[in-house]
């Protein structure tokens, strides 16, 4: 149970303060029932705003097709930024809204974003293992010999002390694979082509642990179901 301007609040629906305007308009309810005084204390599954249920009380997790173009910053001062693509009120929720991890201006695909704290550090967490498989789109026609350079588990980077764990490649077609690695080293995808001689052109990625982007269209998002624990 929780007071009903602070709840308000941490979901990014209005400050405390304005929560008694919200309730003294008669745009908040408990039960169906009109809410008359804003301090409360009330379960924030029966509570519904402008006859809508709370979005998220729990904790929100959403997937985003990210665009190419936009980076993973709250900053206005590096141009259009993801969270222009989501609702308003998002990043006034507390905890704010975040990306889980990030991906580069020039790579678009499937982001996870949410504010969540455990699940945040669970799927960034050096030691979580989680799979990302991304589409590639490369300079000049691909060798097969590159599966078992990926596979081996022994690839160097420039300026790393430790070689890349082993990773998945599929070739598409002549310019096209599809790579899955469990790592999310700085630029990780692209200089691991480079490091064999190859520049990637175009990089999307498809899926992210057990979410896949599907047929989520560009510049759009969807909320997903947390997986706890």
């Amino acid at each position: 149970m929780r007071r009903l301007d602070q709840l308000l609040s941490a979901l990014g629906y209005c400050s405390r303060k304005e929560a008694m305007a919200f309730v003294k308009d008669g745009r908040v309810k408990l039960g169906g029932v009109v809410v008359k005084r804003s301090d409360q204390r009330v379960d924030a599954a029966q509570i519904t705003v402008d006859d809508l249920p709370l979005e998220a009380p729990d904790g929100l997790l959403a997937i985003l097709h990210k665009p190419v173009g936009y980076s993973c910053t709250h900053s206005v001062d590096e141009g259009p930024n993801i969270y222009e693509l989501l609702p308003a009120h998002w990043p006034d929720r507390n905890p704010v809204v975040t990306s889980v991890g990030r991906l580069d201006k020039d790579t678009s695909g499937l982001l996870l974003v949410s504010d969540i704290g455990s699940l945040v550090h669970r799927y960034t967490s050096p030691k979580s293992d989680i799979e990302k498989t991304y589409l590639v789109e490369v300079d000049k026609a691909l060798d097969p010999a590159l599966k078992e350079v990926f596979a081996k588990g022994d690839l160097m980077l420039r300026s790393e002390d430790k070689p890349c764990l082993p990773a998945r490649l599929e070739i598409v077609s002549d310019l096209t694979a599809r790579l899955t690695i469990t790592e999310g080293r700085y630029h990780q995808v692209r200089r691991m082509f480079a490091s064999q001689g190859w520049h990637v052109e175009k990089l999307h990625r498809e899926r992210f642990g057990p979410y896949e982007l599907g047929d989520l269209p560009e510049g759009e998002w969807r909320m997903l179901e947390p997986m706890r624990g």
